[in-house]
């Protein structure tokens, strides 16, 4: 996949910006980017438009800047001259499509239906958007249609929401959403950016889920981690649960049977994604230990981080 469709993926979330003064575009950026959003898609139903894409990618450095709302070739050729990093349209056009296409220019076309989805399958896109996404249907008709498709992902624009996000985000279809929530025209005329900044780092908290799932304590045999677990279990009325390499003591509690990584052990953190957890880590300088990865079916479920918080590991759990 192009590496700025697989940056959207990672991010999860596309802000659907519109904005009507060039002078508000780099304040925008710097709200998204203190929200840890950083990625926005500035409709070009303004004329501020091109002008604002330019001064974005001239003074907003981590942030991937898009057009949205292209219609023509000519508004290619501005977007892309601005610096914008890929297009987005309302609709399926075979021209603007081509053009794209020819180009490497990346490309996500509106789409609900699925001769559009075959017209996009012919021209091998991977990604497309669904929108209008809510009054299209919603995701029991992206579910109905993506069916037989197998191989091409979605971007649900349209009516998304910090309250149905997550339900379009868990179908394994969806690429990312499409809002403009936390980018409200009113806030950005109104220089209200701090709200931004709240509203942009509520949506990113709510697509990565984090939680505490357990505390795993390193024990260095099996008979000492039995002895460990019967005193969680007997203090705590906590029901033991064994398994190969641990026993767990009701859900909070994993006790190993040999020394896991960390000097005490580690703390599980589950989320949503774990895919999309790595790259945000990532941007806060986290890594991960490649050789403890788990997956299934092709998707991580498991993996632990390449830091140490008081002597304990942090292992990262698929929800």
């Amino acid at each position: 996949m192009d590496d700025i469709l697989r940056r959207i993926g990672e991010t999860g979330i596309v802000p659907v910006v519109k904005i009507t003064d060039s002078k508000n575009a780099v304040p925008l950026g710097e709200a998204l980017l203190k929200g840890e959003l950083p990625v926005a898609e500035i409709t070009f139903r303004t004329q501020a438009a091109e002008e604002s894409i330019r001064k974005l990618g001239e003074n907003v450095s981590g942030l991937l800047v898009g057009a949205g709302t292209v219609l023509t070739i000519e508004q290619v050729k501005r977007a892309a001259g601005a610096g914008a990093k890929f297009i987005v349209s309302p609709g399926f056009n075979p021209e603007v499509v081509d053009y794209c296409v020819e180009r490497g220019i990346p490309v996500t076309p509106g789409i609900n239906s699925p001769t559009q989805i075959e017209m996009a399958l012919k021209r091998k896109l991977e990604v497309v958007k669904f929108f209008p996404a809510e009054a299209s249907g919603g995701l029991p008709l992206l579910k109905a249609m993506a069916a037989p498709y197998s191989g091409l992902k979605f971007i649900p624009t349209g009516g998304i929401n910090k309250d149905n996000i997550l339900r379009y985000l868990n179908f394994n279809r969806v690429h990312a959403c499409g809002g403009s929530w936390m980018v409200k025209a009113d806030l950005i005329s109104e220089g209200n950016f701090a709200e931004i900044t709240h509203l942009a780092s509520e949506a990113v908290s709510t697509v990565l889920g984090f939680s505490f799932a357990h505390l795993g304590i390193n024990r260095n045999s099996r008979n000492d981690a039995v002895k460990t677990a019967e005193l969680l279990s007997s203090l705590f009325s906590l029901a033991p649960k064994e398994g190969s390499s641990s026993i767990f003591a009701g859900n909070s509690f994993e006790v190993t049977k040999s020394v896991f990584p960390g000097n005490h052990g580690h703390i599980a953190v589950a989320t949503n994604s774990i895919e999309r957890a790595i790259a945000y880590l990532k941007r806060k300088g986290v890594s991960i230990l490649e050789d403890t990865k788990k997956e299934k079916d092709g998707k991580f479920m498991a993996v632990y981080l390449d830091i140490d918080i008081a002597g304990f590991a942090v292992h990262l759990l698929q929800k």
